[in-house]
């Protein structure tokens, strides 16, 4: 399992939530706390948002402990918004590809979990890409394949249906051919004006998610775990949420990819 960060707010240097804290990111990375594997060697990845509406993306294949140009890009960029990923594979290679997050136009996205069974029904998750979007298919997870059929199923208008849609149709393929958990799904997206998180399992072990608001900062931080041991008002995001965070506004939303809401 994967680990992620994501952040909201006025401008702040990267490393304020990738490598600073005394559980950055990058700590994650080696000594994750909060998921079955505690190391999360299999690539990195930044995507922020500045003066342009398409967000600048960063991505490479060594653990994130490892690249002195990580540290050194996060403590000379500074954003409002931006996501960070440390990955673990569930199977697929380790590939700069298959690095989160990613990215379409101004839309950026990273994902931590599972789709059960994945590589007995890849190629009908791939068939589901729309054929305009499919040229973006540049790795082989299961995760850029979910944010594909997101943005086919209406993501720039409607962030938390087009996601559900997506959703169910991956879970229905993991039901027909794949196996149990048919999904696991913490994720983070965004347009570059708004920050959405959706914590959702089809079983009782959703991965985890939390935010927190910092006065100091101004911002908000969206996380896997949280990234000071000694900071108690870090907010549990339940299963089956989805999460929008605009400035200091948090809007929270059931989360329901059902079958019956899927586009004709």
């Amino acid at each position: 399992m994967c680990r992620w960060a994501a952040y909201v707010g006025a401008p702040i240097f990267l490393e304020e939530i990738v490598s600073r804290p005394g559980h950055s990111l990058i700590h994650q990375s080696h000594c994750a706390t909060q998921c079955h594997t505690a190391i999360n060697a299999d690539g990195f990845g930044v995507a922020w948002y500045g003066e342009r509406a398409e967000p600048g993306l960063y991505r490479d294949v060594m653990p994130a402990w490892s690249d002195p140009n990580l540290k050194s890009l996060t403590a000379q960029v500074k954003s409002g918004l931006f996501l960070a990923h440390v990955r673990a594979s569930t199977g697929t290679a380790t590939s700069r590809n298959n690095c989160h997050p990613f990215t379409v136009g101004r839309w950026s996205f990273m994902h931590n979990g599972q789709l059960g069974g994945y590589e007995a029904f890849r190629r009908d998750a791939d068939m589901m890409i729309r054929d305009d979007l499919y040229p973006h298919r540049k790795g082989a997870t299961d995760s850029e394949a979910l944010f594909l059929i997101a943005l086919a199923e209406g993501l720039e208008d409607d962030p938390q249906g087009a996601l559900e849609r997506a959703a169910a149709r991956l879970i229905a393929l993991a039901r027909e051919k794949g196996t149990t958990p048919h999904l696991r799904l913490t994720a983070a997206l965004s347009d570059g004006e708004r920050l959405h998180a959706v914590r959702y399992a089809t079983d009782d072990h959703a991965p985890t998610l939390y935010h927190r608001w910092s006065d100091r900062r101004q911002g908000r931080a969206v996380v896997s775990e949280p990234l000071e041991q000694d900071e108690g008002d870090w907010i549990e995001v339940p299963a089956g949420s989805f999460c929008t965070f605009e400035g200091a506004e948090v809007r929270l939303r059931a989360f329901h990819p059902c079958p019956l809401r899927l586009a004709a």
